[in-house]
């Protein structure tokens, strides 16, 4: 088994170091934060991922899953190095920020002495491969023996061990084919199990990720303007996305419409992808990103003039309750998240807003102070005049509005996600408006 450093110990680098480990291959990880890597000694993950505790526990304790903060360890101890840096959006621009990527390489770099394989794995404009190889040769003592590959990600919140462990495809952008065997030792188990092995240029590589993604956000984008053609027609989003879904050339997942989507991933790339196209010179072909990303937002809007005209017109004063923080479920990121960019227009209206999340909680008061926050539902719940479901987790889709009337105090809600049943909540009393869909 090869014996390989992690660099990074966020979302996607733990989870691959941790992944790795199950595979049977040594793993460092390293990271410059101290602290988190002295918690993640103890096998405590800071962040909620499902399956991913007990992975890290077992690996830790196999010895095959290790932590460090030095940089001469990851160099000394392993020969393949998975980049998992974070590539977030420029605080001055739609660009991504480069400066953790090229920061890890910059620091590795020096202290490669003997042939090395370095790995990107994250989300980058597309040029920023060749640029990375070329410093590796200049700045590695190893010289033209270090190589570059580019093995994008595919991660789902909420899925990233299965997507780690059984990947639908693995894409890796080479410039010397023997990388590729050796990462096809690397990733042998998902390789037997017949996971496809797209083998590109790096170029190519680096697209992958930020193509599907653009796909993806335009779809979610389409439907959810369709949504709004819905709701002055009297039409009924959710059968129409059933109706087209049905045509193999589209498909129906996706084509969920309500308050849209958001997360450290879909939000960013796009906007990532429209400056580094103006920047090749091919901006107009990207304008649709553009309006996708505009209908997108649109939705959060949306959400709060309903909640306005639900409540007579004025939300100075209401009582609002919102379900859900993390931008998706199973998931505690509240990154771009659409639910609190909704509890926080309304909270700027004059609402006393209060949210409850399964595990979102902790993050929503350390970064939303001003934002009341419930423990439980039925907390949640009490003396609402309104109720927003936002955030699609189970908790929320089981609720029995009948044994929960009593707790608010107008039976009326405004589901985001389009998910709760319409004669469930009718017939127990409630109010209940959809997007783009008949309520009651």
């Amino acid at each position: 088994m090869a014996k390989l450093s992690v660099i990074g110990t966020g979302y996607l680098g733990l989870t691959h170091a941790a992944c790795m480990a199950s595979l049977g291959h040594d793993v460092i990880a390293f990271d410059i934060d101290e602290a988190k890597i002295e918690t993640l000694k103890t096998g405590k993950v800071p962040f909620h991922e499902p399956g991913l505790d007990p992975i890290v526990e077992q690996e830790i304790a196999s010895g095959r899953l290790t932590f460090t903060t030095s940089w001469e360890d990851v160099a000394a101890q392993a020969d393949v190095h998975f980049i998992c840096v974070g590539t977030p959006q420029s605080a001055y621009s739609e660009a991504a920020d480069m400066s953790q990527v090229r920061g890890a390489v910059q620091s590795l770099a020096p202290l490669l002495t003997r042939p090395s394989l370095v790995v990107g794995k994250s989300t980058v404009p597309v040029g920023t491969a060749q640029s990375i190889a070329d410093i590796l040769v200049a700045e590695s003592p190893a010289g033209a023996d270090t190589h570059l590959v580019w093995n994008p990600e595919f991660l789902r919140e909420g899925f990233a061990v299965e997507d780690t462990l059984h990947p639908d495809r693995i894409v890796l952008g080479v410039s010397h084919d023997v990388d590729v065997d050796t990462l096809k030792d690397v990733y042998a188990t998902p390789l037997a199990e017949g996971t496809p092995l797209i083998v590109s240029d790096y170029p190519t590589a680096e697209l992958v990720k930020v193509a599907a993604n653009s796909f993806l956000a335009t779809k979610i984008s389409f439907i959810n303007a369709f949504a709004d053609l819905c709701d002055v027609t009297g039409a009924n989003v959710t059968t129409l996305a059933d109706a087209i879904g049905f045509d193999t050339r589209i498909g129906r997942r996706f084509l969920n419409a309500g308050i849209g989507f958001g997360g450290g991933c879909l939000p960013k790339d796009i906007r990532a992808l429209q400056a580094r196209a103006a920047e090749l010179g091919v901006a107009d072909q990207f304008e649709f990103l553009r309006a996708a990303d505009h209908i997108n937002l649109s939705r959060r809007s949306k959400v709060v003039e309903l909640a306005k005209a639900a409540l007579g017109g004025s939300l100075d004063g209401a009582k609002i309750a919102v379900l859900g923080a993390a931008f998706k479920p199973d998931s505690d990121d509240i990154r771009d998240s659409p639910a609190l960019s909704i509890a926080g227009a309304l909270h700027e209206n004059g609402a006393h807003v209060t949210v409850h999340d399964p595990e979102a909680l902790h993050s929503v008061r350390l970064r939303y102070p001003h934002l009341g926050t419930a423990d439980t539902v039925n907390d949640v719940l009490a003396d609402a005049d309104i109720v927003l479901h936002l955030t699609e987790w189970k908790e929320y889709r089981e609720i029995d509005p009948q044994a929960v009337k009593a707790l608010v105090k107008n039976a009326i809600i405004i589901d985001g996600r389009n998910v709760l049943d319409l004669e469930t909540w009718a017939s127990a009393g409630w109010a209940i408006t959809y997007l783009g869909k008949p309520g009651s």
